[in-house]
C-alpha cells in the first residue's frame, strides 16, 4: 500500500485517495468508505467529500479503482483528522477490502497548472490561472443548471449547492481543466521567452 503526499499546502486542502478494491468486496468497501466519510464530517474544518465509483463518468477505465475526494479548510484541521483514532478505525475497516491505496494532497487549483515538461518555465501569473479557472467553471455550472435545475428546484438550498459544487469539482478535475483548457491555452499560460529578453 503506497502513499504519496505532496507539499504542505496553505489554506483549504483537497485530498484525492485512490483505492484498488478486491473483486467481490465492492459493497463492503462502499459501506466502510461511507462510514469513514460520515466520521470525517464531524471533524472541525471538514468541507465535504465524494466517493467516485468506477462506473462514474470521468472516473477512468479500471473497474477496480475507486476515488474519494474530500477537503478541509486548513492543513491543521486535515492533520487533526488524519492523526485521529477515528480515522485509524476507518482505515482498519477498509483495509480487508482493498489491494492498494494512493493519496494525493493539493492546495486549491494550482496542481492543474503545473509547468509542462521541458525547459524550466515560470508558472503563469495568478490572474491567468483565475481566467482559465473561470473559463472552465462558468460553462460547467451553466450546463449543470440547464440539466439539473428543474430536477433540483424542490430541494433545499444547501443540498443543491453541495451537489452542484461537488459535481463542478469532479468535472473540472477529471474532464475539463487538466487535459483540455490548460493544453489549449498553453501558449498563453507559458509564453516562449525570447533569448536575450528579461
Amino acid at each position: 500500500m503506497s502513499t504519496a503526499v505532496l507539499d504542505k499546502p496553505t489554506g483549504a486542502v483537497t485530498v484525492l485517495v485512490t483505492r484498488r478494491v478486491k473483486a467481490g468486496h465492492e459493497a463492503a468497501f462502499e459501506q466502510a468508505s461511507s462510514d469513514m466519510t460520515a466520521a470525517a464530517s464531524a471533524f472541525p474544518g471538514y468541507l465535504g467529500g465524494q466517493l467516485v465509483r468506477p462506473d462514474a463518468e470521468g472516473s477512468g477505465d479500471d473497474s477496480a479503482l475507486y476515488h474519494v475526494v474530500f477537503a478541509f479548510d486548513t492543513h491543521e484541521h486535515l492533520q487533526g483528522w488524519q492523526q485521529s483514532p477515528t480515522r485509524s478505525l476507518g482505515l482498519a475497516a477498509i483495509a480487508p477490502h482493498i489491494e492498494a491505496q494512493t493519496l494525493r494532497q493539493v492546495s486549491g487549483l494550482g496542481h492543474w497548472f503545473a509547468a509542462p515538461v521541458g525547459p524550466k518555465q515560470n508558472p503563469p501569473p495568478r490572474w491567468k490561472v483565475a481566467v482559465v479557472t473561470w473559463l472552465g467553471i462558468c460553462p460547467t455550472v451553466y450546463v449543470l443548471f440547464l440539466l439539473l435545475g428543474p430536477l433540483l428546484a424542490p430541494w433545499p438550498l444547501l443540498p443543491r449547492v453541495m451537489l452542484l459544487t461537488a459535481l463542478v469539482v469532479l468535472i473540472m478535475t477529471w474532464l475539463v481543466a487538466p487535459p483540455q483548457l490548460t493544453q489549449l491555452l498553453k501558449p498563453w499560460l507559458y509564453p516562449v521567452t525570447r533569448a536575450g529578453t528579461a
